[in-house]
């Protein structure tokens, strides 16, 4: 990815030296959490508890520290939330004749609290609706690498582009919608409902993408093999199959490594929001 000597966000709190404002709120959404939930099936406990793991109620403040801000790895995510940022900003003028209010990324280390509540890093990278807030740890760039096969700079940018994705459908009411069928459905149901938002989030990683690329040439040789590949390697199946050795379809909450290629590929080559509606189509042909 051409990003060196590009302009960086200056939306990025960086605690991994400090603390921020902290409090009680809904529960995140993020691509690491399957990885927690089929742990918690193989050891026969309820994956549910991922999600509704409890929750601190104390607000507190602690001040916030930069740490590592001239680091290759720091720069590099500023300036991909940064071409969100004006991608988003763009989409949300021509598409909905309105602002794009941004998202804040926290870049942290190890442990964090947020609005969601408690996360380590095995949580992987998510959001939080609650504070409109992407979390990040970005030793998840070497687990990227190490541990799902998937390396490359722009295997990252995907998975930043994922988390902003899920802003945009926070922004969107959708989030809201998916949330409040919660109680309403059963467990499988709930499962498919949120496929359907994991794959519309990939699709609008791939319409970023798209955008990304037209406005500011962003892609180089190999550069969607890479996303592709990380999509790949966090598909549901192929976890499951990793970690338990058979697969559970009825307990897929992101989607399988075939479906999260297509949709982000289908955003990358349509650039049409309007055709990544995965809530609409029949759950068989997601």
């Amino acid at each position: 990815m051409r990003w060196q000597g590009r302009e960086g966000s200056k939306n990025v709190e960086d605690r991994r030296r400090g603390g921020g404002a902290v409090r009680k709120g809904a529960a995140g959404i993020g691509i690491g959490t399957i990885i927690l939930a089929i742990i918690y099936m193989f050891l026969g406990e309820d994956p549910q508890q991922v999600l509704n793991q409890a929750q601190q109620s104390t607000t507190y403040e602690q001040p916030a520290q930069a740490a590592g801000e001239d680091d290759e790895l720091t720069k590099f995510v500023k300036v991909v939330l940064k071409d969100t940022e004006e991608v988003w900003s763009r989409i949300f003028r021509e598409s909905f004749g309105k602002d794009y209010p941004e998202p804040v990324l926290v870049i942290y280390s190890g442990q964090v609290s947020s609005a969601c509540g408690y996360a380590s890093s095995a949580t992987g990278p998510f959001y939080c609706p609650g504070d409109s807030k992407l979390y990040i740890d970005l030793s998840f760039y070497q687990d990227l690498k190490n541990k799902f096969g998937a390396p490359g700079d722009f295997a990252m940018a995907y998975v930043v582009a994922h988390e902003v994705a899920h802003h945009v459908q926070n922004l969107m009411g959708i989030t809201d919608y998916v949330d409040s069928q919660r109680r309403r459905l059963s467990k499988k149901e709930f499962n498919k409902l949120s496929v359907r938002l994991e794959l519309q989030a990939d699709f609008f990683a791939g319409v970023w993408t798209r955008y990304a690329h037209e406005m500011f040439n962003i892609l180089e040789k190999g550069d969607l093999e890479e996303a592709l590949n990380a999509a790949h390697a966090i598909g549901d199946d192929r976890l499951q199959k990793r970690s338990r050795g058979y697969v559970v379809p009825d307990s897929f909450t992101h989607g399988t490594s075939e479906q999260r290629m297509r949709w982000f590929t289908k955003g990358v080559e349509t650039g049409d929001i309007d055709q990544g509606d995965t809530f609409q189509i029949p759950y068989s042909s997601l």
